[in-house]
């Protein structure tokens, strides 16, 4: 099965990044199969791929905790329980579908630490990217 869409390295791993930001933002999204994508494309990219999806998924993921910051402190949403039981130890799983979105602006809305925030989310969705790079290699 052959991956070549004929995209450079440099724009597979633009269409990467944007994919990742997007979707980690309250938009749908599928960049696990765009750096899949790309890994079969460009095998050689493994590490700058890995850093490209990282550093978009975490930014799309701190527009959500904006989001949380900007909103009105008298309404609580979704993932708030497991950011107030877990604190900013809940964001090591914004990376999960459905509930990621809802712990970061769960996360902006307590004002949680934004440094601490961006790092713990971060790391999450690093280690999610690395296992998806790393089952590349097997098909």
């Amino acid at each position: 099965m052959s991956f070549d869409f004929g995209l450079t390295e440099d724009a597979s791993l633009l269409s990467l990044f944007l994919s990742s930001f997007l979707g980690a933002t309250l938009l749908p999204g599928g960049s696990e199969l765009v750096l899949f994508g790309v890994l079969k494309m460009h095998p050689n990219l493994f590490a700058s791929a890995l850093v490209v999806a990282t550093i978009g998924n975490t930014l799309g993921g701190m527009s959500s905790y904006l989001i949380g910051r900007i909103l009105p402190e008298r309404k609580p949403g979704k993932g708030l329980a497991w950011v107030q039981q877990y604190g900013v130890f809940a964001l090591l799983f914004a990376w999960a579908p459905i509930i990621g979105d809802a712990l970061c602006v769960a996360a902006g809305w307590l004002r949680l630490n934004a440094l601490q925030v961006v790092l713990l989310m971060a790391l999450g969705k690093f280690v999610r990217y690395w296992v998806v790079a790393q089952t590349s290699s097997l098909f």
